[in-house]
């Protein structure tokens, strides 16, 4: 089979109705728009969230919340995650990035969290390290330094 070849399952696509098309149809004349009105009319109908002239949900219901311009983002990062290194490596966030361990750097660095065990003596540059993360990295023989 190749993929020219290929077609939908028997019943699985249904044609469009063809509306305006002649009376013998029966979507013939006002192709199932009804008579008159705002809805039969080309371009016709209402924008989005318009009720009539009625106050729109959206304006009725309150405002909630708001972004905080001021909130720090870290990629997080375990310890157990930092075993891919050998011994005496210097991991930093492009490191990790580049070897795939993190997808993207967030706008306020990497921060190292305690989850897991570390084996390898390595130095660890982040922008933040939680206690339990430090100190199993020290425990291991290596070196948390905030960047």
């Amino acid at each position: 089979m190749k993929l020219h070849e290929l077609k939908p399952a028997k019943g699985a696509v249904k044609a469009k109705r063809r509306l305006g098309r002649g009376t013998a149809t029966g979507q013939g004349k006002t192709a199932g728009r009804g008579q008159k009105g705002q809805w039969s009319r080309s371009g016709g109908g209402v924008r989005v969230g318009f009720e009539g002239g009625q106050m729109p949900l959206a304006r009725r219901l309150p405002k909630r919340g708001f972004s905080n311009p001021n909130k720090k983002v870290f990629t997080e990062v375990n310890v157990e995650l930092l075993n891919r290194f050998e011994n005496g490596t210097i991991v930093t966030a492009e490191l990790l990035k580049s070897t795939g361990a993190i997808s993207k750097i967030e706008k306020d660095g990497v921060k190292i969290l305690g989850e897991g065990n570390l084996e390898r003596a390595i130095t660890v540059q982040a922008a933040k390290f939680t206690a339990s993360a430090q100190e199993k990295i020290e425990k291991a023989g290596g070196k948390a330094e905030l960047v």
